[in-house]
C-alpha cells in the first residue's frame, strides 16, 4: 500500500493573550499585551496508507482538531512537514481540497436555506462533477444511506441524524479517495450511529476509501478502525492496533463461566470474584499473572460447565486507565 498521509515534526504553536479582568479592564488589555505560546501540536510523526480506517483519538483539547484543520488545508502549521496524495495542503488549497473530503459533526457544509437536493446540485456544479458520475453515486448513496424521504427538505429543517446523512453524500460525490471525519456520530442515536458507521464501512470496503476519523465516541473505533493513535496535550503517545493497546494498558480481563449446576464455593487460584449468579460467575484475572487458559482448566478439574467465555477489557475502560493514570507519558 502507499501512503496517502505522510506527517513529520508536524508542529502549531498559537499566542494565547491574557484578558484583564475589572474596572478598566479594556484600557489595560489595549496598553498591556501580555501573551504566552500553546503547543497545540507538538512534533507529531505519522503516515496513513491507502485504504485505511485510522481513528485519530484524545481529551478535548488534545490537539486534534488542530492537526485535521493542517491537514485539510484550513490552518498552517508553525514547522514541519505535511504531505498529502502529493500536495501540501495549504500550498496547494485550490487543487488539493477537489481530492479529499472532509465532514465536521457540529458544522454543515450544505446551504441551510436550501432543499438538500439543491445544495447537491450546487456541489456538482462546484466540483465540475460529470451528471453520468453524479446521479450514479447520488442514487446509490441516496439508497445505502435512506435519504430519499429528505432530499426536498430544507437543511435547517433536518434532523441532526439526517443532515449527517446529507453531509456524507455531499463530501463523496466528487468522488474522494481520502475523508477526514470529525466526531461523525456526535449526538446520534443508537440507529443513527449504526447507519452511518456502515456507511463509512461501505465507503472503505467498496470504493477503497482512505478515512481519517476523530471522534470521542470510542464504539466508532472499536467497530470501525483497525489502527488507532492516541494524542493528548499536542504529542502523539500511541499509533497500533486496539488489540496491542488493551494487551498493554487494558488491565484485567474477565472470565464468564456458566456453571451446568449449583456449587457452593467457586473461588479459583489466581482469579478474582466481580460477580455471582445462580450459575453464572464471572472472575477478573491479570493477564501478566495468570492465563486464561490455566484458569479454565483449573475450573474444569472442579467443576462441571456448560459454557464459558474470555472478554477483554473494553476499549472505553482502556483509553479511560491511560488517560487518568497517563500510562503513556514518557
Amino acid at each position: 500500500m502507499s501512503s496517502v498521509i505522510q506527517v513529520k515534526e508536524l508542529t502549531k504553536i498559537f499566542k494565547v493573550y491574557k484578558h484583564h479582568r475589572g474596572s478598566l479592564a479594556v484600557l489595560k488589555n489595549l496598553v498591556t499585551r501580555q501573551a504566552r505560546l500553546v503547543r497545540a501540536v507538538d512534533g507529531v510523526d505519522f503516515q496513513v496508507q491507502s485504504e485505511e480506517i485510522v481513528g485519530y483519538i484524545g481529551p478535548n483539547g488534545a490537539g486534534k482538531s488542530t492537526t485535521i484543520k493542517m491537514l485539510t488545508g484550513l490552518l498552517v502549521p508553525t514547522s514541519g512537514e505535511v504531505i498529502v496524495n502529493q500536495y501540501v495542503p495549504w500550498k496547494d488549497r485550490k487543487k488539493y481540497v477537489r481530492h479529499i473530503g472532509a465532514v465536521f459533526g457540529q458544522r454543515t457544509t450544505l446551504w441551510w436555506d436550501l432543499p438538500v437536493i439543491e445544495s447537491l446540485e450546487l456541489l456538482r456544479h462546484i466540483y465540475n462533477i460529470p451528471i453520468e458520475r453524479y446521479q450514479k453515486n447520488l442514487i446509490e448513496f441516496k439508497n445505502i444511506l435512506e435519504m430519499e424521504e429528505f432530499l426536498d427538505t430544507p437543511v435547517r429543517a433536518l434532523s441532526l441524524g439526517q443532515r449527517m446523512r446529507a453531509d456524507l453524500c455531499a463530501a463523496l460525490l466528487h468522488e474522494p479517495q481520502l475523508i477526514f471525519l470529525d466526531e461523525p456520530t456526535i449526538g446520534l442515536d443508537v440507529v443513527a450511529k449504526e447507519r452511518i458507521r456502515d456507511f463509512i464501512k461501505f465507503i472503505n470496503r467498496q470504493r477503497g476509501v482512505t478515512i481519517l476519523l476523530t471522534t470521542h465516541d470510542l464504539t466508532d473505533v472499536e467497530k470501525l478502525c483497525d489502527r488507532i493513535m492516541i494524542i493528548d496535550r499536542g504529542r502523539l503517545l500511541y499509533d497500533g492496533d486496539i488489540p496491542t493497546l488493551n494487551k498493554n494498558f487494558g488491565g484485567k480481563r474477565r472470565l464468564v463461566v456458566d456453571f451446568a449446576e449449583n456449587y457452593p464455593e467457586v473461588n479459583i487460584e489466581g482469579a478474582e470474584l466481580v460477580s455471582t449468579g445462580e450459575r453464572r460467575i464471572i472472575y477478573q484475572f491479570n493477564r501478566d499473572e495468570t492465563s486464561a487458559s490455566d484458569l479454565i482448566a483449573r475450573i474444569a478439574q472442579n467443576y462441571r460447565i456448560r459454557d464459558l467465555e474470555v472478554l477483554e477489557p473494553s476499549i472505553d475502560e482502556t483509553i479511560r486507565r491511560i488517560y487518568e493514570d497517563r500510562l503513556l507519558d514518557h
